[in-house]
């Protein structure tokens, strides 16, 4: 009857999947979006890794999914109502909220993936992401397949988090070509992370100046991109999923987020009783990725860096370099 409950508790606000049957489970997770998920890849992972943590570890859990800014509050305390053991909430957009409600709850414990805050209690944890390996990596491919020596990358947002994708793109493609320039442009606006058409201006702008390798950083914009790709004909980047077959021909590799894994490793050490846990993971732990270093993947993924097997030869390379300590990273994020 939880779910019942729930709706009761947050009317319409809210919506709830069912990934294990309600029973005699001693154990209840709920997963809440911070945006509704609809084709958002980003938000889907999190709810494939709330259903794996229910199987792995014997729980029932519900997914409960925001529209508003005003569900996220209302949802956060309806997974406390409801009796939640972890609530795990996804992006930088629940960091008030989980300040003002986790003391409340003590007995609650809140998972914040893809982002963290300072002065926590015990029961609040992290589990972020080194997104600027991967982000290096598709630079490094930038910079050897473009013709015009010019490329680009479009971010939602000018944030210091945001960085880690755009600085780290430029970075990459720069250790590999010091003669190309990379035009860095922002969606901005009232709705940055889901703003296909500001998303797809930005993109033809910087293709009209000459970048023929863009790589889009911009959450539910990523979908504008594809579309000038397909368009004007040139080469672009991707975040978080395969998202190759949304633009077959002109997608060369994406970064891949674990956003999965991060939660079900996250959640083991949370049931193991770890206090104020904060995990972070890159290339060397599986949290973050590439097409090209998913040799198994590689050849069905529709990905164009299939073709170039000399670039994902590279890519490889220099991944092995920052896993083993040899090339060592600078976080954009903390660099401004």
């Amino acid at each position: 009857m939880r779910g019942l409950k729930n709706w009761l508790a947050v009317g319409l606000l809210a919506t709830a999947a069912f990934t294990v049957p309600a029973s005699a489970a001693d154990k209840f997770f709920v997963y809440v979006s911070p945006d509704q998920i609809g084709v958002n890849a980003f938000l889907k992972l999190g709810q494939a890794g709330i259903e794996e943590a229910g199987e792995k570890y014997g729980a029932d859990v519900e997914t409960y999914e925001s529209r508003t800014a005003a569900d996220r509050l209302e949802n956060v305390n309806a997974a406390v109502n409801e009796g939640a053991d972890i609530v795990v909430l996804l992006g930088f957009e629940f960091n008030d909220i989980v300040k003002q409600v986790a003391p409340t709850a003590p007995d609650t414990q809140f998972l914040i993936v893809d982002q963290c805050i300072d002065d926590r209690p015990d029961n609040v944890h992290c589990a972020v992401f080194r997104e600027y390996e991967a982000s290096y990596l598709v630079g490094v491919a930038a910079g050897m397949l473009t013709e015009s020596n010019k490329v680009g990358v479009v971010g939602a947002l000018d944030i210091p988090f945001l960085h880690r994708y755009t600085d780290a793109y430029a970075d990459g493609v720069k250790s590999v070509n010091a003669d190309a320039s990379v035009d860095i442009r922002w969606v901005g606006g009232e709705n940055p992370f889901a703003d296909p058409v500001r998303a797809k201006e930005q993109a033809v702008a910087m293709n009209a100046a000459g970048a023929d390798q863009i790589f889009t950083a911009t959450s539910g914009g990523d979908f504008g991109v594809f579309e000038a790709a397909k368009e004007k004909d040139f080469d672009v980047y991707s975040v978080d999923v395969n998202q190759c077959p949304n633009a077959p021909g002109h997608v060369v590799d994406v970064t891949l987020k674990r956003v999965d894994n991060a939660m079900v490793q996250a959640i083991g050490a949370i049931l193991e009783g770890e206090k104020k846990l904060t995990m972070a993971l890159g290339l060397k732990e599986g949290g973050v990725s590439t097409i090209a270093l998913e040799e198994d993947e590689l050849a069905d993924s529709g990905c164009l860096i299939a073709d170039h097997p000399e670039v994902a030869a590279k890519m490889r390379e220099v991944a092995g370099q920052i896993e083993d300590g040899s090339l060592k990273l600078e976080d954009p994020m903390f660099a401004k």
